[in-house]
């Protein structure tokens, strides 16, 4: 499928303006009604029409107490007016993971995206990162978008973490490496943070004005801007509870626009993960833990994963395996079940992961430190992430107990009318006792 891709340049003059917005001006997304039309359309076309768009809104390192601030007039709305809970993320509690994780239904050790930064024994010399946008890495997991577009439905990303993605594909060995094969959403951004974020909602409502042919029935839109304030100011600062602000203001620009389109839409609205306070006093120095002769760092923060120098197996397990403060390391077959993690290859042979708010560093920080983190127990109280599901599928009013984020993507399914998945990790049982019949 050939995807088609926005012009950053027509978007930004777009929408330059935003949708005026009053939390109690607009009905709720679950009452609205598209037009009516009377022109006679093919059966394919019709059923488009007819179909309810749903819409899967991340804002990144959004915390369901974040609601609690007072300046999430839309946001609150919605929940009030829908379904809500304080959702579990999957362990690590970090972006790329648990993006895929939603959009998958399988935890990361199954999908294959263990971490934000990792490598792979059958890739020698290469390593993951959050630019990366090889099959090879993101193949093991179909993405919803594509069971979507399998089974007819026009689908479209404005942002998410592998929506870049020719997914299936196979990323050539000779310059220019292109991608051969592949699917990708049928309308999809490259991912830039300097799009502000009512331009991406603009691109949103754009798409639904189409005609029912190529309008699509699911959408992805993503936010970065409080996960970015939570890391550089912590999530108890002024600057996160600004950022707050502003996203909400960007989702009553999205109810307004929808509004204006009579367009009823199921919204999916979730996060990630959390954010916990970090300090520059609460830092473990890896280099006086485990020698660099003996073990290469992987990935260091909450959590450090490291790969044994050949030969020097044992004295990595005398350094890790023991007690150590605020800090607990395992091989990787004996991370507790709990996290479903450690059988993915991808996972390095040591991990160890620190009390909430500690940080492992490769050397003590000398200079600036991040105020927020995120990657730790997955269990913790501020790992915890933000979910809100409101339109005509939902009943009203309704708060769930904490559910795994392994469940979203089971939902998206029932609310897109395909047939639930095989082998997943999640299941819509949290959601039953909530969809309207």
């Amino acid at each position: 499928m050939i995807a088609r891709t926005l012009a950053l340049s027509a978007l930004l003059a777009v929408g330059a303006c935003a949708y005026p917005y009053s939390p109690h001006a607009l009905p709720p997304v679950s009452q609205l009604a598209p037009p009516a039309s009377g022109a006679p359309v093919a059966a394919a076309t019709a059923q488009a029409a007819q179909r309810v768009p749903v819409i899967l809104v991340s804002i990144d390192g959004f915390r369901p107490d974040y609601l609690d601030r007072g300046v999430t007039p839309n946001l609150s709305r919605l929940a009030a007016d829908g379904v809500s809970a304080a959702m579990r993320p999957s362990f690590p509690s970090k972006t790329f993971p648990n993006h895929w994780t939603l959009v998958t239904g399988l935890r990361p050790d199954r999908h294959g995206i263990v971490a934000n930064n990792m490598e792979d024994a059958a890739r020698p010399g290469e390593k993951f990162t959050m630019a990366t946008d090889d099959p090879f890495w993101w193949n093991a997991a179909e993405p919803i978008w594509v069971t979507a577009q399998k089974a007819g439905i026009h689908a479209a990303a404005m942002f998410w973490p592998g929506s870049n993605v020719g997914w299936g594909g196979v990323r050539g060995s000779e310059w220019p490496n292109t991608v051969q094969g592949g699917m990708r959403p049928d309308d999809w951004q490259q991912f830039t943070q300097q799009m502000p974020g009512e331009n991406r909602v603009r691109a949103v409502i754009d798409w639904l004005r189409r005609p029912p042919a190529t309008r699509p029935g699911f959408i992805t839109l993503y936010f970065d801007t409080v996960d970015t304030a939570g890391h550089q100011y912590g999530p108890a600062s002024q600057q996160v509870t600004d950022a707050v602000a502003q996203v909400d203001r960007w989702i009553g620009d999205l109810v307004a626009g929808l509004a204006e389109l009579r367009q009823p839409a199921n919204l999916v609205i979730v996060a990630d993960h959390g954010m916990a306070p970090t300090s520059s006093d609460r830092v473990i120095a890896l280099d006086k833990l485990v020698s660099p002769d003996d073990a290469r760092l992987i990935e260091a923060g909450p959590y450090a994963s490291f790969e044994p120098v050949p030969g020097h197996e044992r004295a990595v397990e005398a350094a890790l395996l023991k007690p150590h403060a605020h800090l607990t390391c395992w091989r990787k077959g004996d991370i507790p079940v709990r996290f479903h993690y450690g059988s993915n290859p991808r996972v390095p042979p040591y991990f160890c992961l620190a009390e909430d708010g500690w940080m492992t560093m490769k050397t003590a920080p000398a200079s600036a430190f991040t105020r927020g983190e995120h990657g730790y127990d997955n269990d913790q109280a501020d790992m915890r992430a933000l979910f809100i599901a409101s339109g005509p599928a939902f009943a009203s009013g309704r708060k769930l107990p904490t559910f795994d984020n392994v469940d979203v993507a089971p939902l998206l399914r029932d609310l897109l009318g395909l047939p639930a998945g095989k082998a997943l990790d999640g299941t819509d049982a949290p959601f039953r006792a909530v969809l309207e019949k």
